[in-house]
């Protein structure tokens, strides 16, 4: 059997793991799907072009390292982008249309209330971390959602991990007080 093929394997898996939250994570970042679907894209296509040949260990924190990298370059873009519109005298359109799977029944759940309960939770969860500054909810969707340690969100972040600890404590303070009904 060829080696190639035998790495292309665990490469392939590596990305599907990563890719649907890799999508959410560029989607809190530019509140924008197809935005979210470019960037996440464009992350796997540059991790692959880069680190496909790195140790399978390593691949994690790059892919996110490399993912951040790519939001940071479209918040840079999207801010020249709006100074030029608004010089213009244009306006930019950021609303995300409601994505159509979204508006369907969930036949899983038979108790509607309780499926409307969880997605207005979610609802409510997903607008608290879009509301967060970009540091607190790089920090947080890292540490929480990635259950990244310490030492790798600092690399993925490209900072120290004093300034991880800092971001990810405030992030939880604010998260905690919206979703308990405080004023952040």
């Amino acid at each position: 059997m060829d080696s190639g093929l035998d790495h292309k394997e665990p490469l392939n898996r590596f990305l599907a793991e990563v890719e649907g939250r890799a999508f959410q994570m560029a989607r809190f970042a530019t509140r924008n799907r197809d935005e979210a679907l470019d960037l996440a894209q464009e992350a796997m296509f540059q991790f692959v072009r880069r680190y496909a040949a790195r140790p399978a260990e390593e691949w994690r924190v790059l892919f996110y390292r490399v993912l951040r990298s790519r939001i940071n370059d479209w918040h840079r873009r999207t801010l020249v982008r709006r100074r030029v519109l608004a010089w213009l005298g244009r306006a930019e359109d950021e609303e995300d249309p409601e994505d159509a799977l979204q508006a369907l029944p969930d036949r899983q759940n038979p108790d509607p209330s309780e499926g409307m309960l969880r997605k207005e939770q979610r609802k409510a969860l997903e607008m608290a971390i879009r509301a967060l500054p970009r540091r607190q909810q790089q920090a947080f969707l890292l540490r929480a959602w990635e259950e990244m340690d310490l030492k790798q969100t600092a690399f993925v972040m490209g900072c120290s991990e004093g300034s991880v600890k800092t971001h990810y404590s405030r992030a939880v303070h604010t998260l905690r007080g919206v979703l308990e009904g405080k004023k952040p």
